[in-house]
């Protein structure tokens, strides 16, 4: 990771650690760099429903034309959408302005290829040398060579199209409940599953530029639960800010979160022949009991660092077509190039029309693991992953476990922080099992706090 860019983008406190000024310049350099490998070069554009966002557009689009390159705005769109648009109309780059599931006052840059993908990081890193002044003054496009500005809303009707062809049979009389986190999906979403023929009923669908996310989507599931039992509906889903992640609900309100969406979809796909490689992607952080639902189904399976980058990374390496996080990102490498929580959804709903079985049954081939994750501050995060009795403490927890749990010691990436996760037949066990650990932090003299 870089001194701006991240994992999925450039993100921080609007107008505090991503400024206009920032979105400027980015959209200057890019601007420069497609400018130079060829004349007619264009960028696309999508933003979610923050305040900020409008900002943000306008300073990249400026940063863009000046640099002499054209800027096609498709204004509130999902991420998703961005990726696919880019790769489908041949533009040099797309860029998505959001911060996913965080707060409205928070908000990001991301950077796709042509292809639609993550950008390179290399790419990423000269942009940071312009932001910090390393790299001269760029030239000013000047005359005829100035860039254009272009309305490109046609390019989310586009997207909707193709989401509708993934279906492969009408949803009709399935009442659907659909939580749009007050985000970017709040006209795609309905669009998408009304077209197939669906029953919809909207929750967090009236974005105010300050409410995104707020007690909504897909990192506040409590509020859909009660709104698909209420509304005695078949099914509800609940995406984030930026529609990249989706979660779901069974008729009785039980949250189905990534791991299960993988299970349900692998071993559906499985069936009917379309996993060719019988391996599914996840990360170091999916629940055991996904391992243990995908051995009885005799579907293999990768463990990525956490982030949908490194699992599409894996994917397309080795070919694999379905991979996820916990948290809902879920990519179809059939259809997409990112995760795309509308096609998640879509995907859901083929197999419950299909199967003619409710989501309950269908998730019920998973024993979720209890978990216990904790976030403790170490004086320094390498010395204690590498400290004897830290290690020792973790070889006796895994030992005492055996088949039956594991457990996961992880830096973050951006503060003094290990996170220390158990998971065990029991909560009291998972509890037992990380205190010990971080047990042995406090008497190896590395532990500073434990976070709340």
């Amino acid at each position: 990771m870089g001194k701006y860019f991240g994992t999925d983008g450039f993100r921080g406190k609007a107008g505090v650690d991503l400024t206009s000024e920032h979105a400027f310049k980015i959209g200057r350099y890019l601007g420069y760099y497609y400018k130079q490998k060829h004349e007619g070069a264009k960028i696309v554009i999508g933003k979610d429903t923050r305040l900020s966002s409008y900002t943000y557009e306008a300073a990249l689009a400026s940063g863009i034309t000046a640099s002499g390159c054209d800027a096609y705005l498709l204004h509130v769109t999902t991420t998703p959408s961005v990726s696919f648009i880019t790769r489908t109309e041949n533009f040099d780059c797309g860029v998505m302005i959001s911060a996913s599931h965080n707060p409205f006052y928070d908000n990001g840059i991301k950077l796709m290829n042509g292809n639609g993908e993550k950008m390179e990081d290399d790419l990423q890193d000269e942009i940071e040398k312009y932001i910090d002044g390393e790299i001269p003054q760029l030239p000013f496009a000047s005359e005829d060579k100035i860039g254009k500005t272009i309305d490109f809303y046609n390019g989310r009707n586009r997207y909707i199209g193709y989401l509708t062809n993934i279906a492969t049979k009408s949803f009709e009389n399935c009442k659907v409940g659909l939580d749009c986190a007050n985000g970017a999906s709040w006209m795609i979403a309905n669009s998408v599953f009304q077209a197939l023929g669906a029953k919809t009923y909207l929750i967090n669908n009236e974005p105010t530029g300050t409410n995104i996310n707020k007690n909504a989507g897909s990192t506040c599931m409590e509020g859909l639960r009660k709104f698909v039992v209420d509304n005695k509906l078949d099914v509800g889903f609940a995406f984030d800010g930026d529609a990249d992640r989706c979660l779901a609900v069974d008729e009785f309100g039980n949250e189905i979160n990534g791991d299960i969406i993988m299970y349900i979809t692998a071993k559906y796909l499985k069936a009917h022949g379309q996993l060719p490689s019988n391996t599914v992607v996840t990360t170091v952080m999916s629940n055991f009991g996904l391992y243990k639902a995908l051995d009885k189904c005799g579907i293999g399976y990768e463990k990525t660092a956490v982030g949908d980058r490194y699992v599409y990374e894996n994917m397309k390496a080795y070919d694999h077509m379905l991979g996820g996080e916990q948290s809902g990102h879920i990519i179809f490498r059939k259809y997409a190039h990112t995760g795309d929580g509308l096609i998640t959804a879509i995907m859901l709903m083929n197999i419950l029309v299909d199967t003619q079985l409710p989501l309950s049954v269908l998730a019920s081939g998973v024993h979720v693991y209890p978990q216990v994750l904790k976030n403790v501050i170490v004086d320094d995060k390498d010395a204690t992953l590498n400290d004897p009795a830290v290690m020792a403490s973790v070889t006796k927890c895994v030992e005492e476990l055996g088949e039956n749990g594991r457990v996961l010691l992880r830096k973050s990436g951006t503060e003094p922080v290990l996170r220390v996760m158990a998971e065990a037949s029991t909560h009291e066990e998972c509890e037992e099992k990380v205190d010990y650990i971080i047990d042995a932090m406090k008497k190896s003299s590395h532990l500073i706090e434990v976070k709340k």
